[in-house]
């Protein structure tokens, strides 16, 4: 995986694994499970470091980002209103035009065939925007 968003000599990869490691709690465990699956399912994608402290995964475009909060870790995909949703995974954000996201909380279990098919179809989105 390559990677882009430099900050402090760091690689947008070193970033994100200080970013779990800081977390210190279930938090940083769904980041990285989810972090793990974005990989499998996109592994081309490059992993940045964008406005000040979000990791963000990117293949042609934004395929999502994985932003902490307090109470959720959110998954929020750039293109997500244009995306099939089979398995109804997107829970929050659900009133734009553009974005969808995923909220994770503490005791949450991630469909991982789901969260893989989804992001390859924003995959899939991106790449054919980009042939026009």
């Amino acid at each position: 995986m390559q990677e882009d968003g430099e900050q402090d000599g760091k690689s947008a990869s070193e970033l994100i694994d200080r970013r779990i490691e800081e977390l210190g709690d279930w938090r940083g465990e769904m980041l990285a499970r989810l972090r793990a699956l974005i990989r499998q399912a996109a592994p081309e994608a490059v992993e940045t470091w964008k406005w000040r402290g979000v990791p963000v995964w990117e293949d042609a475009g934004i395929i999502c980002t994985g932003e902490t909060y307090k109470a959720v870790v959110k998954l929020t995909f750039a293109r997500g209103a244009a995306l099939p949703d089979p398995k109804k995974l997107f829970n929050s954000s659900l009133e734009g035009n553009t974005r969808r996201a995923i909220d994770f909380k503490q005791d949450d279990t991630i469909d991982a065939d789901a969260l893989k098919a989804l992001v390859r179809e924003a995959v899939t989105l991106n790449r054919s925007k980009t042939k026009h």
